[in-house]
């Protein structure tokens, strides 16, 4: 992790603030059944949060203990259907598929090998019809595209705009 966010989370509760509005304006325009989503580098929950909130179930993976530790207090102060786990992304593999992987700003804080293996690994367990989420460094974001269409399944782009990448596979 390049810088400390476990150190940032141990001294700041809500450190990095409110959920970001591109993944708050996505859940809006949702209307349908309970998804189950992979927020991956989710830090003290600032997306799981709002996401589970919102009725759906949750599963956020974050290198950072206290920041785990920060989401699952809040998940069960207010009875949410979030699992909470630490681990290292670049070797986590989840369990199940999922509706929705949300990853926000993280994979920029991996190597090029790192960020791309991670997200060909995690995109495995997206359900089909699901989603990826991607907000990330624009510079970023061309790079990601070949592991999408060296996939098996096929996907489309719905949003490439302003270091958001999001794909809907088909």
């Amino acid at each position: 992790m390049a810088y400390n966010y476990d150190a940032l989370y141990g001294s700041m509760p809500n450190a990095l603030g409110d959920p970001t509005p591109v993944f708050v304006d996505f859940f809006a325009g949702l209307d349908g059944p309970t998804l189950r989503v992979l927020d991956i580098g989710c830090g003290q929950g600032r997306d799981a949060l709002f996401i589970a909130r919102l009725g759906h179930e949750v599963v956020g993976v974050d290198l950072s203990p206290n920041g785990i530790r920060d989401l699952s207090a809040a998940a069960r102060r207010e009875d949410l259907p979030i699992e909470a786990i630490a681990a290292d992304i670049t070797n986590f593999t989840p369990e199940g598929a999922f509706d929705v992987l949300l990853i926000d700003r993280t994979l920029h804080m991996l190597s090029v090998t790192d960020r791309l293996d991670t997200l060909t690994r995690l995109i495995g367990h997206v359900a089909p019809a699901g989603w990826v989420l991607i907000a990330d460094e624009r510079s970023n974001l061309a790079g990601f595209k070949p592991v999408f269409e060296a996939h098996r399944a096929g996907w489309r782009i719905a949003l490439e705009a302003k270091g958001n990448l999001f794909l809907q596979r088909l």
